[in-house]
């Protein structure tokens, strides 16, 4: 069936045109004075209308946020559009102080064209610190879900804050079930560390309990793929739920690209790609396209600067890492798990030198009671042989050894009060204690994986056993699915582990598998 939708309206001289190049693409907040938005309708967009990939919020700053939405009305299209046509859609926003928008603090109008596949970023300023907020949008007849978001305290402010974070949702391997008890969490913070969608065609990639639904489209090549892929994964209820909820602050890892990607080098060198840099092109503006992110973040041909800082007042500043676009290529091919020396090269950079120049400044310049890490890869050291001899991961830390040994030396110069590490890409839950010899200098959480792996199981098998008696840093290994969800105060860090029995099917509980404190100024892993 053919979509018809109204000629646009007339734009606010106080609008901003997202147009032409991505470098002026970012649509700008505005106080325009328009008409009161109806009510908007529970739950997520009804079938038809614009508004079918939900709304989103990210990178809380203490007078403002960016607020996104995307116009879809056939999520699969082909061509990655959405079943929208070929023009620039007028989007009203409006933001409140109270869920039924009766004190709303502002309203404007954006514009979602096509050259951004017709998403919108609105960067709000001048709102009230630490407060909680409502937003919600309008296009062609359709209202958008409302969302739930929240400003960050201001700088010197010891505000506590809950904060939940995931990784690795690979849609065929199972339903979302996690992301919607994460919702129920409703958490101040949510951030995403990676492999929000996967690049593989239905059915290369098969889960242990096999896979109950099915990639549209061929493997992401191309922009139109990648928007179309973004637009099935944004499509799902329980997603938009959890991106409803709060703000979100988010960094890729690799299957937003292509599996073990490693700065312009892809997974597969030794098969020749030509097309690898326009793949790596494409993949990064539908990135920018489908995250809440801000105009700092737009990309520029090959580029864009994923490493940022976000700060939660004095009590916590959240350095969020990019350890694909930078990094040397792996190891030993890549192969899993290595024992090539070369491992150990301190001129070999995951995080290629600015970065680790940026992140170093940053914790040297830190005032915060507790300075995060949130990235991608493993950190802590991790044996992967039962046994005397040692193998190591190439695509972890551990085959970045002199990036990891810069990083640590880094925050014990700094005398950084308390450096936690967060971290995903393993599809399964870790708790380490980082070490310098024999001491205990920092702290890592792992969370496992939304969907990927399939099912999981709580019962380790004997390698899963040799992997607690190989690493005795290691505080707890598990293969189940789920997300870890923290709170930070003034005197600890609360991490508690939150696993689903199943994803095969939809509709499974959550429980609490362990939970871990660390003191303030005292690094290690306490069970709590």
């Amino acid at each position: 069936m053919e979509v018809v939708l109204s000629e646009p309206t007339g734009v606010s001289r106080r609008s901003v045109l997202l147009g032409g190049t991505l470098a002026g693409a970012a649509a700008l907040s505005t106080v325009a004075v328009l008409p009161a938005v109806a009510q908007p309708g529970a739950g997520v967009a009804r079938r038809g209308e614009v508004f079918a990939l939900g709304v989103a919020s990210g990178d809380p700053a203490p007078d403002g946020v960016v607020l996104w939405t995307r116009l879809a009305v056939n999520p699969l299209a082909e061509d990655g559009m959405g079943g929208m046509p070929n023009r620039t859609f007028p989007v009203q926003w409006e933001v409140a102080e109270d869920e039924r928008f009766a004190r709303v603090v502002q309203r404007g109008e954006a514009q979602a064209a096509p050259e951004l596949g017709h998403s919108v970023h609105v960067e709000l300023f001048g709102l009230r610190p630490d407060r909680e907020y409502f937003y919600r949008f309008r296009a062609e007849g359709s209202l958008s879900p409302t969302g739930r978001t929240r400003t960050a305290p201001l700088p010197g402010a010891l505000t506590s804050l809950s904060m939940a974070f995931a990784s690795c949702s690979q849609y065929e391997h199972g339903y979302f079930t996690a992301y919607r008890h994460l919702a129920e969490e409703h958490p101040d913070l949510v951030l995403h560390l990676g492999d929000y969608q996967y690049e593989y065609k239905a059915g290369v990639y098969v889960a242990p309990s096999g896979n109950p639904r099915d990639h549209a489209g061929p493997e992401t090549e191309t922009l139109a793929n990648y928007r179309q892929r973004h637009a099935q994964y944004k499509a799902d209820p329980d997603l938009q739920q959890a991106h409803a909820v709060a703000p979100w602050v988010v960094v890729w890892d690799d299957h937003e690209v292509d599996n073990n990607w490693a700065d312009e080098i892809p997974e597969k060198p030794q098969i020749p790609q030509p097309n690898f840099l326009e793949r790596r092109k494409a993949a990064f503006q539908a990135y920018y396209e489908n995250m809440p992110l801000r105009r700092a973040q737009i990309p520029h041909g090959i580029d864009l600067r994923l490493h940022r800082r976000v700060q939660w007042g004095r009590l916590a500043t959240f350095h969020m890492l990019d350890t694909r676009q930078y990094r040397d290529d792996q190891v030993g091919g890549d192969k899993f798990p290595t024992q090539d020396p070369a491992r150990l090269d301190p001129k070999r950079s995951l995080t290629g030198a600015e970065q680790e120049r940026w992140l170093l400044h940053g914790l040297r310049s830190s005032n915060a009671k507790w300075d995060v890490l949130g990235q991608q890869v493993m950190f802590a050291e991790i044996d992967y042989l039962n046994g005397p001899d040692k193998a190591y991961n190439p695509d972890a830390w551990d085959g970045y050894v002199g990036s990891r040994t810069r990083v640590i030396q880094g925050w014990e110069q700094a005398k950084t009060r308390n450096p936690v590490v967060l971290t995903g890409d393993v599809h399964t839950n870790w708790a380490n204690d980082i070490h310098d010899g024999d001491k205990i200098v920092g702290t890592e959480l792992t969370t496992t994986s939304i969907t990927s792996g399939g099912d999981g199981s709580p019962n380790l098998t004997n390698k899963e056993k040799g992997y607690l008696a190989e690493n005795p840093h290691v505080r707890l290994y598990n293969n189940q699915r789920g997300y870890i969800r923290t709170k930070f105060t003034a005197g600890e860090l609360r991490a508690d582990y939150r696993v689903v029995p199943y994803v095969s099917k939809p509709g499974a509980p959550v429980e609490t598998l362990a939970s871990f404190v660390v003191e303030d100024g005292k690094p290690g892993l306490n069970k709590a």
